[in-house]
């Protein structure tokens, strides 16, 4: 049998890295252009909310849309729209420029996840998918370290400006690469019928399109979506407000920030693999999926809780660490999450339902990044944003279990 179904991942886990790239950027050079845009901490949470909420209504719109016209079309115009607009920042002079920018890649960068989750229940079988999703989703981590190795560079030898125009232009050389590759394994003529038997080994499914607010009606969707909403504003959180929370706690400039948040994405990319193998090594066992996915959020969820310490300590790479740590049980965590939806419903409906989930967590996003920068300005301290970061995991299982205590199929 061959494995060209790798192949295919190996092209998710490249355009999520560029999405996560892309969305890095103004993390890594927010104390540099806090000096030249001279924003408070306030708009730099509004301007990264304006993000989430752009997210939150791309989602609304961008599952269905790939549902409708497929993952090959849909993926390649999502990858589009986002780099430009990552490319966009560059002529961005106030924080109503960067605000406007951000709500744009918010809406573009939406359709990542829905269409490589669908892809991934397109190719593989439910055994393999967790493990699948785990290397894609390792591609956030990828991103948001490669972003503090090259942005730093490029800000300083060109100006801020070019690191947003070169990071933009990625995702136009990946469309260069997806269109001509991309078939459903039906129609790929790279797939031998040994592997084809392999990746629909789990029996056939009707392709009869699936409205997106019958899905609504389905606890199912609620419990994907309930998880996404409390833990996707946390790592949102990191990636936008670690490299400030650095410089502003322990000193650390732009030339010193790569060490810190490449370590911190280094260890979350171990985290989603990791998360991703486990699971499916249960499964392969004879475990449950409702067992082996419940089992490992449960000890992605305790690896998290040590987070609150972080803006307690005085030593930086305590702090680097324990975020690290709490990164890498969330990139864990958000692996099985997601490949709760190809558990819990038939392919045709995984892109809605993902993007029902999305918005879900886009809408955390927006009151997290909204209330960090209040917080921050009223208190001095990020204290409670960790706080809150150390325990919502819990509060996310919890929600997936009442919701789909035995991860029953969704009568769609």
């Amino acid at each position: 049998m061959k494995h060209f179904r790798w192949t295919i991942c190996g092209l998710l886990f490249a355009a999520t890295t560029i999405n996560y790239i892309d969305r890095a950027v103004l993390g890594v050079l927010e104390p540099e252009l806090k000096k030249v845009i001279q924003w408070t901490d306030t708009e730099y949470g509004d301007i990264n909310a304006a993000f989430s909420f752009a997210y939150a209504l791309g989602f609304l719109l961008v599952g269905r849309f790939i549902d409708r016209v497929g993952v090959r079309f849909g993926y390649a115009a999502s990858l589009v729209f986002w780099s430009l607009a990552a490319a966009a920042h560059a002529m961005a002079a106030t924080p109503l420029g960067f605000g406007i920018a951000r709500f744009l890649l918010g809406l573009g960068e939406a359709g990542n996840f829905p269409a490589a989750v669908k892809t991934t229940a397109e190719w593989f079988p439910q055994r393999e998918r967790a493990f699948a999703t785990g290397i894609f989703n390792a591609g956030s981590n990828v991103g948001a370290f490669l972003a503090p190795l090259l942005v730093p560079w490029l800000a300083v030898a060109y100006g801020w400006q070019a690191a947003f125009l070169v990071t933009g232009i990625a995702g136009l050389l990946w469309v260069a690469f997806w269109l001509p590759i991309y078939r459903e394994p039906e129609n790929h003529p790279r797939v031998t019928p040994a592997e084809l038997a392999h990746i629909r080994s789990d029996g056939d499914e009707n392709n009869t399109r699936v409205s997106w607010l019958p899905l609504l009606s389905h606890r199912q969707t609620w419990a994907f979506a309930m998880g996404k909403f409390l833990t996707d504003p946390v790592w949102w959180f990191y990636l936008f407000w670690s490299g400030k929370f650095f410089a502003e706690r322990f000193g650390v400039s732009i030339k010193t920030i790569g060490a810190p948040l490449i370590t911190i994405y280094v260890l979350a990319d171990i985290g989603s693999v990791a998360g991703g193998w486990f699971s499916s090594f249960l499964l392969k066992r004879g475990w449950t999926a409702n067992a082996a996915r419940k089992l490992t959020m449960l000890l992605c969820a305790l690896c998290v809780l040590p987070v609150a310490y972080a803006p307690v300590t005085d030593n930086l790479w305590t702090a680097v660490l324990l975020i690290s740590l709490a990164a890498a049980a969330h990139q864990g965590f958000s692996a099985n999450l997601f490949t709760l939806t190809s558990d819990l419903f038939p392919r045709r409906a995984v892109g809605s339902v993902v993007g029902i989930g999305g918005m879900a967590g886009a809408i955390g996003g927006i009151l997290m990044q909204a209330a960090s920068g209040r917080i921050k300005e009223a208190t001095g301290s990020y204290l409670t944003m960790f706080i809150i970061a150390g325990l919502v995991y819990f509060l996310g299982l919890a929600a997936v279990h009442l919701l789909a205590p035995k991860l029953e199929r969704a009568e769609v």
